[in-house]
């Protein structure tokens, strides 16, 4: 009983750690969110209902983009799916790592799943495996300072009447590229990033956005499912 109660703090302790750094990259994206929405003539309500809702920070912004343009609710789904189609990944790749979890810890952990969150569980399974305490004490921090900080872009929205001009815009790229790094000592790591990202752009020059992220990313996963195996030594599995 004392060993599961002191693994338990160990989780949480460690989850509010391995959180801080990201703080750093999502608090900004969070506040521009909020900004960029009340410049787009959101509600101080519906901004922070997107946020609290949706919890998908480049899917908001695919909604800010596309508001205003009186599109068919089918048209704005579609785009938000082709952006949010790597969770598909992220949640298949979660599955069987999540067996502690109970149904509802699972429901809960799939709607506080994103990136940073998935990249930090993959390293955590591979360390010391998956727990809900760790988990749950890395997404609930990460998802409550999401809602300030948007809350934060929201007070001070009207204050900046376009973010892009002050170069905020660059933010949200930093933020993926934060989380990619994460993964650099990962064998095939180079080769893999590589093919994703020439995929992604020869996507994006073929059919356009938001497609090229997601097709891109698949792309990266058939080539990784392709290259022979290696053991720890570097060897080639036959």
């Amino acid at each position: 009983m004392n060993e599961e109660k002191s693994v338990f703090k160990t989780d949480i302790k460690d989850g509010l750690r391995d959180c801080v750094p990201i703080i750093f990259a999502a608090t900004p994206v969070g506040a521009i969110f909020g900004a960029a929405a009340i410049s787009a003539g959101f509600s101080w309500q519906e901004a922070m209902l997107a946020s609290l809702a949706m919890y998908a920070g480049a899917s908001q912004f695919v909604l800010l983009e596309l508001y205003g343009f009186n599109l068919p609710a089918w048209s704005v789904l579609l785009a938000i799916f082709a952006v949010n189609f790597r969770h598909i990944l992220y949640s298949a790749s979660l599955a069987n790592k999540f067996g502690s979890f109970s149904f509802v810890q699972k429901f809960t952990g799939l709607f506080l799943l994103t990136d940073p969150q998935w990249a930090v569980s993959e390293t955590r399974h591979e360390k010391q495996g998956l727990r809900p305490a760790y988990y749950f004490s890395y997404g609930l921090l990460l998802y409550a300072l999401w809602i300030v900080a948007t809350a934060i872009g929201v007070i001070f929205g009207s204050l900046l009447a376009d973010p892009s001009a002050y170069g905020f815009d660059f933010i949200l790229p930093l933020y993926f590229l934060t989380i990619l790094v994460g993964f650099r000592s990962r064998r095939k790591f180079y080769p893999i990033v590589i093919i994703s990202g020439i995929a992604s752009y020869a996507l994006y020059l073929l059919i356009g956005p938001p497609w090229h992220i997601s097709l891109g990313a698949l792309c990266g996963v058939f080539a990784a499912a392709l290259m022979p195996v290696s053991d720890e030594k570097g060897e080639v599995s036959k």
